[in-house]
């Protein structure tokens, strides 16, 4: 399996996410946000947190107009699977590639902890390795990570069964609780809270791995 991950100016869990999925036996390899492409053969993108291009003018709003996205929704065009976290998931938003927008915590500060989300949806490569109902330990760092969506789209996610994270107990106001969605075609996900952080015993926890570990098995049967 091969999985790309790309750095913006201002990524900082770029590394953090490639060692999660090489740990799963992805074969990883790193993209520069000015990159025209990805690389051949690519099953799966990450797009990592951090602030990218110092989350000037809205979280993700910069590094959605970079050359590289145009790869990426390319990519998402032709049925290929991505992962964003945090500041990833708001460049998905901003991208179009998912529904909503995550604006300033409601609280205005910097939260940063370990966090419970029940697992809403096993229906998806990234979700397949929890049970229904599931609670996971998995650590949360942002300022601007409160879900907002209308009521229209909220009623959508929730029909179609697209909201593939809740907080257990919302840190952040997000609307629905809601920590990740999942697009149409469910190989898009984004979810603010780190599983990368969640994927090495070493760092406290391991209830990200088997997300890891789901889309290595998925996509390897693919």
């Amino acid at each position: 399996m091969k999985a790309a991950v790309v750095v913006f100016p201002g990524s900082n869990c770029d590394r953090d996410l490639a060692v999660a999925f090489r740990a799963a036996g992805f074969d990883v390899s790193m993209v520069w946000h000015k990159d025209a492409d990805l690389p051949a053969g690519m099953d799966i993108v990450g797009i990592p947190g951090g602030f990218s291009y110092g989350d000037y003018l809205r979280c993700g709003a910069i590094a959605a107009q970079s050359t590289i996205c145009g790869a990426i929704k390319a990519h998402a065009a032709r049925g290929g699977y991505i992962l964003g976290v945090c500041n990833g998931f708001q460049v998905l938003t901003e991208t179009g590639l998912l529904p909503g927008a995550l604006l300033r915590n409601a609280g205005l500060k910097y939260v940063c902890k370990t966090v419970g989300l029940r697992v809403e949806t096993t229906a998806s490569v990234f979700t397949e390795g929890y049970k229904g109902g599931e609670v996971i330990d998995i650590p949360i760092a942002h300022h601007d990570g409160n879900y907002f969506a209308d009521e229209a789209t909220l009623a959508a996610l929730r029909d179609e069964d697209r909201v593939a994270f809740r907080y257990v107990d919302n840190p952040n106001g997000a609307r629905d609780d809601i920590a990740g969605v999942l697009s149409q075609n469910r190989r898009v996900l984004g979810m603010m809270p780190h599983p990368e952080r969640a994927a090495d015993a070493g760092h406290g926890g391991t209830d990200g791995a088997a997300m890891f570990r789901a889309m290595a098995g998925a996509l390897t049967t693919a």
